[in-house]
């Protein structure tokens, strides 16, 4: 049956940033292919809920409080993973997202943290996670969560742009890398409807502008990502190595401009 190429039975699942948002349905929507997930984030009561409704599908879950930015966390997150549940197949880098600022306001500290949060955290915890899954399971899919601030220009996003621009090529260099064993892929995710969008989509003119210039007028649900991280982690998508998929709506240009002050 090819709905069987989508599970994930007696699979492990890391998901980092999994207390809330897009990382929370990710790992809600591994756990209900059949996978045991690792939930990982900074709060703690957000990440033993998430573990909680896994639980209630009748999987295994774990919650350990990670900062993806404290290298000595995301060792310590494989490690117990591996204690805990004994392999690991899945590693979902969902953790990451920087604000707006305009570029001659993000000062060197600003720029240095947006690239540790969204790019080189996601490296470090690969590096780790990668040896693990073929030691214990033999092979393994890391699907890296981008956005398409990473090939679009968007005024106010130098930082973040570059971070997500810098994870896609990670992507695809450490795929050719690893293949066949481990597969990498990425997805470059359009506006979705989470608490980091809330700010546009509850004011109802900035909504509106955001739905117009949308082809499919509407924002992206988490599931809409959900549903490609499942793909891309399951044996569905065996064939798929060092691939940026775009989930967005449709967009070709940003739907919407954060201003930034004249020079």
């Amino acid at each position: 049956m090819i709905l069987d190429r989508f599970r994930l039975d007696g699979k492990v699942a890391i998901v980092t940033g999994a207390g809330k948002g897009i990382g929370k349905g990710i790992a809600l929507g591994l756990a209900e292919a059949g996978a045991d997930v690792v939930c990982a984030a900074r709060t703690q009561s957000e990440i033993d809920a998430t573990a909680d409704e896994i639980r209630a599908l009748g999987r295994r879950a774990l919650a350990l409080r990670t900062d993806v930015t404290v290298t000595t966390d995301l060792e310590g997150l494989v490690d117990t993973t591996i204690a805990e549940l004994g392999r690991l197949d899945v590693l979902v880098n969902n953790a990451g997202g920087t604000g707006p600022r305009p570029a001659l306001e993000t000062s060197e500290r600003f720029f240095e943290a947006a690239l540790r949060f969204n790019v080189t955290s996601a490296f470090l915890l690969t590096r780790l996670a990668v040896p693990k899954m073929v030691e214990t399971a033999g092979e393994g899919s890391v699907v890296n969560i981008s956005s398409r601030s990473s090939d679009m220009v968007q005024t106010s996003f130098v930082a973040y742009g570059a971070a997500k621009a810098a994870l896609n090529m990670m992507t695809r260099n450490m795929a050719a890398e690893f293949a066949p064993k481990v597969r990498l892929n990425a997805i470059s995710v359009g506006g979705v409807e989470t608490e980091g969008l809330a700010v546009v989509l509850t004011n109802d003119a900035i909504r509106e502008q955001f739905e117009t210039n949308t082809p499919m007028r509407r924002p992206g649900q988490v599931e809409d990502i959900a549903c490609a991280a499942l793909y891309l982690a399951s044996p569905a998508s065996s064939w798929v190595t060092g691939k940026i998929f775009q989930i967005d709506g449709g967009t070709e240009a940003p739907a919407m401009s954060v201003p930034t002050p004249p020079l």
